[in-house]
């Protein structure tokens, strides 16, 4: 019996250190992907400066925001690798090399993920910004350890303002105890102000994902190769050609009516310039497959994706109001391996981890093309730190409510685990149906915004209405004109 009860303990000590090691080395590899996406955006003179310290403050500052982005990226991440797991047991559920692979691990994972993801927004994230910011108290030695102390004293004042306004206030509204108040503002009012974090991070996936939708048909059309019924890339080579031949003229020029140009001005226009015309050029050599048939299918792929993101929407609206499964709950024991999370088996669970990412991806692209956050979009080599720090911020935010937004939408039928689980407002069903109902109307009205106004867009430029003096707007091109002009055309 002692020896059944020591086998026991070995086998959970054995299961922890591998559950352990597994985190470690998942961690190891998002910090390095994340370490090589910051370092491609930072600004390298702020981490060459003649004064070390501040060299080494900023370099401090980018350590925490690598970890940052890689808690963000764990997030995405979770629910898909949850999904795939259950799958991958379902298929091999006696396989030897499978058996590290457990609800146990999955759950630690979303345990670990919440964690990292509040300790990131509420302490790393906040000390980063005020130690770039900090000089050191008045009087007291200069140096790292003198901003440290700045630092870490602002953010304690800051943390002991918040929660004892928190405090006195629980104090007043429950007229219950000190001690009292202080337990409910550890058990109650500290997973509600989680729970206000995350409300406002779904909130922002509401109003970026739909705006996002539809903003992928054009970034996707600016990064591939349009048909030359869609585009004419000879005449944007020549007129890039030109643009590039007249500034490198008044770039060498020494004639005194280019003087009081901004000579550096200048260069980085023909830098950009240069850099347009090469791109055009590479597409101009694009071979006829890459260029009729990539183009289609690729719009043909956004549409069906986003069609059927409305479309599962809609039908867990319906589901909403009559079944009580549908609403999203946490779950604290997964049973990987019992049963698939779709209806279509791994057909069905393959798409729902295509469709998480497909939105992620549109949430971000709607994010940094919205006319409030335009500001933050990191440029390659030219991103300030106190910028990187801010979209930091907006990634972890987007991330870390990526998993409550799609089990919300119904896009996947995985609960919620650990802390994730655990929102007041998930149980609440006027929220989730309203959630629901604006999310399928703006992305639907965004969708058909974007095809009647896209279609509109690309028959002028094909017929050359374009190059008409007058601006041509959307309600006063009439449909014969166009058919004139491409008849005249064909003849």
């Amino acid at each position: 019996m002692e020896a059944d009860d020591v086998s026991i303990r070995e086998q959970i000590f054995h299961d922890r250190v591998r559950e352990t090691i597994i985190s470690v080395l998942l961690f190891v590899c998002l910090y390095i992907v994340s370490y090589f996406v910051v370092t491609h955006y930072k600004r390298n003179a702020e981490f060459i400066a003649d004064d070390n310290e501040d060299a080494t403050v900023n370099r401090i500052a980018l350590w925490l925001c690598t970890f940052t982005l890689s808690v963000s990226v764990g997030a995405v991440l979770l629910l898909p690798l949850s999904i795939l797991s259950n799958e991958v047991l379902l298929t091999f559920p006696h396989s030897y090399y499978m058996q590290w692979l457990d609800g146990s691990l999955i759950h630690g994972l979303w345990n670990l993920v919440f964690l990292f993801s509040n300790l990131s927004l509420v302490f790393l994230l906040p000390f980063a910004y005020f130690f770039t910011e900090s000089e050191g108290f008045v009087g007291s030695k200069k140096g790292v350890m003198g901003r440290l102390y700045e630092t870490a004293v602002v953010l304690l004042l800051l943390t002991t303002l918040v929660l004892g306004m928190v405090w006195v206030a629980s104090a007043l509204l429950h007229n219950s105890s000190t001690m009292e108040s202080l337990y409910d503002l550890w058990e109650y009012y500290l997973p509600y102000l989680y729970s206000c974090i995350s409300l406002f991070g779904v909130l922002l996936l509401l109003l970026c994902t739909p705006f996002g939708l539809s903003r992928m048909f054009s970034v996707t059309g600016n990064l591939l190769v349009k048909p030359r019924l869609l585009e004419d890339v000879d005449e944007t080579v020549s007129c890039a050609v030109f643009e590039e031949a007249s500034l490198a003229r008044k770039l060498t020029s020494s004639t005194s009516c280019w003087i009081n140009l901004n000579v550096e001005v200048m260069r980085k226009q023909f830098l950009t310039i240069q850099a347009r015309r090469i791109a055009f050029e590479m597409r101009r050599r694009a071979s006829p497959w890459q260029r009729n048939l990539g183009y289609p299918l690729a719009m043909l792929l956004l549409l069906a994706l986003t069609v059927m993101c409305v479309l599962i929407v809609c039908f867990h609206v319906l589901e909403l109001l009559f079944d009580d499964a549908a609403m999203p709950r946490g779950m604290e024991d997964p049973l990987l391996g019992a049963a698939s999370f779709s209806m279509f088996g791994s057909l069905g669970a393959a798409v729902q981890v295509i469709l998480i990412l497909y939105l992620m991806v549109s949430s971000v692209v709607g994010f940094y093309s919205s006319p409030l956050f335009t500001s933050l979009l990191p440029r390659a080599q030219d991103t300030a730190l106190t910028q990187i720090i801010g979209n930091c911020v907006s990634l972890l935010v987007l991330s870390s409510a990526l998993p409550v937004f799609s089990r919300t939408l119904g896009i996947t039928r995985f609960d919620l685990l650990g802390d994730f689980g655990r929102y007041n407002w998930l149980g609440n069903f006027h929220i989730v149906f309203l959630y629901n109902m604006l999310f399928a109307g703006l992305t639907s009205a965004c969708l058909i915004n974007t095809l009647t106004w896209a279609v509109q867009r690309e028959l002028i430029r094909a017929f050359g209405l374009h190059k008409l003096p007058l601006t041509v707007c959307r309600s006063t091109v009439p449909f014969k004109l166009l058919l004139a002009n491409g008849i005249s055309k064909v003849q």
